[in-house]
């Protein structure tokens, strides 16, 4: 993996670094002064915890963005299940954005920064070989949990409505990319960070349209919070991230929802809780403490009689600060796509513990091994990446931990996956990713600049 520091660029990085000042510049003008509507929430008992499953350390400070993908860390904590499990200190930091988060994971919570929390993939595989740490150093982190599927969504502008641009844009859409790559004005598109999973969802609706996203679009990193501002004045043509902000922009009547990420890849793999391994290795009780609390929270949200109250916990001011009204829905799996298409299938929801395929909250191996393999994809990361993605995989997933901490909160052995892979997995356009060949994935497509 050393090669990677010779061929990896920080570039689009450091420009997410420098977008996260403005992002918390815009951030409350954006939002609004919604109502409080902050909710009584009762919390649960506490349990027996045994002497050998007492954490070393009922303290912890764990970062998130204020998306739907945070709700199990803020809803464990809100309702009392990380201090059911003996962390009653947690400290939930919001982040300006995913440049801030990382950040704030290279310093620690020692250095005023975080010991862990939500990130999207492959960042944890990244921060781990120091490809996007400053100096390039190594930062060993811990792949925990999956946190989400589903819950994403690319928004368009209104200006574009009627154009073709949905699902599969073979049908009508890619003649728009064809007029405006020629232009002053190429279509632009953004995302929350570059190289991670909502760079890859815009790609791969793209590409699987046949439009080229690194010759035929404008793709540039913008934190979610900028978003609204952008697609005003008319500067953002697309945007991909998640809940609620695709919804929050057909609310206020500036764009339209094009796809729904479930719609692409059902079930598919959104973003994870990691720590530091350095927290981790020191606290090993602590941290199944957090997975616990955090795998109670992910049921409870399961329970779609639970979201209404789990939406007014987000929107709350101390979280999200937004309407609970932009969330209640979408929670439902009831989309107002804003061109006149509305969905109304649970199916389509977010899930966090359990989905059609199976466990939502288990990190499939299979599941980092597509990240890596889309990263070889775009170039991001160099093709020998692949000959050494299981060992990459096997440092930073520890899926094992996660299998303890189940076990001992008493998860029924049905809910605790028997592989590491959850098998092929297909997407809209047909393409299929099998992880005993991930090379074979890669010839498939059409678009991309590995050359296989």
């Amino acid at each position: 993996m050393s090669q990677f520091l010779n061929q990896f660029s920080r570039r689009k990085f450091l420009l997410t670094v420098g977008a996260s000042a403005v992002g918390s510049v815009f951030l409350k003008g954006c939002l609004g002064n919604p109502p409080d509507t902050t909710t009584q929430v009762q919390q649960v008992s506490a349990a027996d915890i045994s002497p050998a499953q007492a954490p070393e350390t009922p303290k912890v400070k764990l970062g998130y963005i204020p998306i739907v993908e945070a709700a199990p860390l803020i809803i464990a904590k809100e309702k009392g299940f990380f201090a059911k499990y003996g962390m009653t200190e947690v400290e939930l930091a919001k982040q300006a954005s995913w440049g801030a988060m990382r950040d704030n994971t290279e310093i620690g919570s020692g250095g005023g920064g975080v010991d862990g929390g939500q990130y999207q993939m492959p960042m944890p595989h990244l921060i781990t070989e120091g490809l996007i740490t400053k100096g390039n150093q190594k930062i060993p982190m811990y792949v925990l949990a999956q946190l989400i599927t589903q819950g994403n969504g690319i928004a368009v502008a209104t200006k574009h409505q009627g154009k073709g641009l949905e699902l599969n844009l073979a049908k009508g859409g890619k003649g728009l990319f064809d007029q405006l790559k020629s232009s002053k004005t190429p279509f632009t598109a953004a995302y929350t960070f570059a190289q991670v999973n909502q760079d890859f969802w815009i790609r791969y609706w793209l590409a699987a349209g046949g439009v080229n996203p690194d010759t035929e679009v404008k793709l540039i990193p913008v934190p979610a919070a900028q978003t609204v501002a952008n697609m005003k004045t008319g500067t953002m043509d697309a945007f991909s991230t998640g809940d609620p902000w695709p919804y929050r922009i057909v609310n206020d009547k500036i764009g339209f929802m094009a796809v729904l990420t479930g719609e692409m890849w059902k079930n598919h793999p959104e973003e994870y809780f990691a720590m530091r391994a350095d927290w981790a290795d020191k606290n090993p009780k602590a941290t199944k403490a957090l997975l616990k609390g955090i795998m109670e929270a992910q049921q409870w949200l399961d329970n779609f009689d639970n979201r209404e109250e789990a939406a007014r916990i987000l929107s709350g001011r101390n979280y999200f600060n937004l309407p609970v009204e932009i969330l209640i829905e979408p929670f439902q799996g009831k989309y107002d796509m804003g061109d006149g298409r509305v969905i109304d299938d649970k199916s389509m929801a977010a899930y966090y513990w359990k989905d059609e395929k199976g466990s939502v909250s288990y990190p499939y191996k299979s599941h980092d091994l597509w990240f890596l393999t889309e990263s070889v994809r775009w170039g991001f990361l160099p093709q020998d990446t692949l000959a050494n993605a299981k060992a990459l995989i096997d440092k930073v997933n520890r899926e094992d931990i996660w299998k303890e901490a189940a076990s001992e909160a008493g998860i029924a052995a049905a809910d605790i996956p028997a592989s590491t892979s959850r098998g092929v997995e297909t997407f809209f356009d047909g393409i299929k990713f099998d992880p005993e060949n991930p090379t074979a994935y890669l010839k498939s497509l059409k678009i991309k600049k590995v050359n296989v």
